[in-house]
Formats: structure tokens, C-alpha cells, sequence
């Protein structure tokens, strides 16, 4: 997880523009939760990540463990209660940038272990959130707006996506909830 003053620093050096449009959008547009081996996936591997004394069965899938969804602070001990949320939505990349991109740049993204893109959090929060930015959803915890706007802000940079003025606005605004 970037500092806030690298986060503040990437904020900075994104690229205002208005939102794109959703014209051709499709979340099939951006192959999600490929294999990561050993009959893995990208949620199986956020799942285990994420969890707490998380075990697995012969297929990979998380049967037992404990999670704690960051947006909302809520306790699981199903995997199926949880949803791997895409910090920047699919259709937020799309109508930022995304939709120039090749379908392996859109699978890579989709499935990013590396940058702060994906976080196991609860169904409904996570359904909540929909494809919103920050100026149009923040997570329910507000001791987690700190580490939101620096997961949302190095993936767009990472990804060279754009931000609205409101979008880039809130995230000024959440970045003052950081410990100093």
C-alpha cells in the first residue's frame, strides 16, 4: 500500500477528463477471475489472501475461514458471503480509458494480484458500490476512506485511467483521513 504522499503525488499527476462512455461495454470485455494455477483462481487466490485460517478443498475453493470486509467491518465465516470487489469498477476503467485497451490488457486488470485492485469484502457492500466512484460511493467505514482513496489512486495511475473533477475532488478529500 502506497503512503498517502505517494498517493497524493500519483492523484496529482492523473489526467482530468469527463467520463466515456459505456457505448460497447460489456464486463465479458474484461475476462475475470482467470486460472492462477493449481486449479486456482483470482478470487480463489483474494479469498485465501484476504481471509484469516482460510482451508481449501481439492478444487481450490475456500470451505472454511474467516473474513472481515473492509468497507463495512463485517465478520464471514462463508466464502459465499463474500465478493471480490474490483477497486476501480470494470465499467469505471471502461468509461476512464480501458475501453482502448486489448482484451489481455483488460484480463490483466481484471485479475491484478500485484496492485491494490482487488479486496474480499462483503456482497452487499460490494453491491452497493456498483460501478461508483468515490463521489459516489465510499465505503460505509470511514477508517477505511484513508486506504480506499490510496488503493483507487495507484491503480489509476498504475493503469493511466482517468478521474472526473468530483471523482478526484473526493479522493482529495479522503486522503485527509490518513494519519499524518
Amino acid at each position: 500500500m502506497p503512503t498517502v504522499s505517494v498517493a497524493r503525488a500519483q492523484l496529482a499527476g492523473l489526467k482530468v477528463a469527463a467520463a466515456g462512455s459505456m457505448a460497447g461495454y460489456s464486463r465479458e470485455k474484461f475476462p475475470h477471475w482467470a486460472s492462477q494455477g493449481a486449479k486456482c483462481d483470482t478470487r480463489e487466490i483474494v479469498l485465501e489472501r484476504d481471509g484469516t485460517d482460510v482451508t481449501k478443498d481439492a478444487d481450490c475453493k475456500a470451505v472454511s475461514g474467516s473474513w472481515i470486509s473492509r468497507y463495512d467491518h463485517l465478520t464471514f465465516t462463508s466464502a459465499a458471503k463474500m465478493d471480490i470487489d474490483h477497486t476501480v469498477p470494470l465499467a469505471n476503467a471502461w468509461r476512464s480509458g480501458a475501453n482502448t485497451w486489448t482484451t489481455e490488457q483488460r484480463k490483466a486488470f481484471a485479475n491484478d494480484l500485484t496492485h491494490p485492485q482487488l479486496v474480499a469484502v462483503s456482497a452487499t457492500s460490494n453491491r452497493a458500490k456498483g460501478d461508483q466512484s468515490p463521489d459516489q460511493w465510499a465505503p460505509p467505514a470511514k477508517d477505511y476512506w484513508c486506504a480506499y482513496a490510496e488503493s483507487w489512486t495507484t491503480v489509476k495511475s498504475t493503469y493511466q485511467l482517468t478521474v472526473t473533477d468530483v471523482e478526484k475532488a473526493k479522493l482529495t478529500d479522503m486522503l485527509t483521513t490518513c494519519p499524518a
